[in-house]
């Protein structure tokens, strides 16, 4: 794993949806570091803010204020982009959800090769990277198959591989568990870590499941829209 310059620094995000008196705070004064090929837990019951988070970190949503910064790129500077989200989205950064969400029609190469293509990359380079990435998931054996073929866990993994296809500074990771037994669960917390470590790519899940922190480098914690110390367990409050 690299820890030179941080993957991900966050800086006093925050989130406010309507004013007055409809004003909702979904998230406040939230800052943290990521580094390359680190995997970290984002814990919190529902509304503490988690998934706000995760789409202001995955280019979906525009934080109040507060900057966003990947690599060495100014993201967002308070509601205004300093960057077309959309591209860099696309070209940086990969999504698991809590479904697979894999195309029914397409079989698992063509899942994962669609993505490739998107980013205008197509024939049998396409195909090649995709077959590496489900071979190194080891579920190339089940390249053919379509998603009802496959079982949860294997549909999970396609899921990684195709977010894992271009090659992403970052992946998120939103419940990807929530479906899943504690065995295949464990697995795909595994998998997230060993993407991590082998790709040097961040990975962040936000999870309920506590059965497998042993897993990930690093927890952190909201509750009620902000950050928890991770040594304390206090909130931490604006920098």
């Amino acid at each position: 794993m690299t820890v030179d310059s941080p993957a991900i620094r966050a800086i006093n995000l925050s989130k406010i949806y309507g004013s007055g008196q409809a004003e909702v705070v979904a998230m406040k004064d939230v800052s943290f570091t990521m580094s390359n090929g680190e995997v970290v837990a984002l814990l919190g019951p529902s509304g503490a803010g988690k998934s706000t988070l995760l789409t202001i970190v995955g280019l979906v949503n525009s934080p109040t204020s507060g900057k966003l910064i990947i690599g060495e790129d100014l993201i967002t500077d308070g509601p205004i982009p300093k960057v077309n989200l959309r591209s860099y989205r696309r070209r940086f950064i990969g999504y698991v959800l809590q479904k697979a969400n894999l195309i029914p029609f397409l079989n698992a190469v063509e899942n994962v090769q669609l993505a490739l293509e998107i980013n205008d990359i197509s024939g049998k380079g396409a195909k090649l990277r995709a077959m590496q990435l489900l071979e190194s998931l080891d579920v190339g054996h089940r390249a053919d198959n379509l998603p009802h073929m496959l079982s949860g866990g294997e549909q999970q993994r396609v899921a990684v591989a195709r977010a894992l296809a271009n090659r992403p500074r970052l992946v998120l990771a939103d419940e990807p568990t929530a479906a899943l037994d504690s065995v295949r669960g464990r697995q795909v917390m595994q998998l997230f870590r060993d993407v991590a470590h082998k790709y040097g790519t961040t990975v962040l899940v936000t999870t309920h499941d506590h059965r497998s922190l042993d897993i990930f480098d690093r927890i952190l914690e909201m509750e009620d829209g902000r950050l928890k110390d991770e040594n304390s367990g206090n909130i931490l409050k604006a920098v």
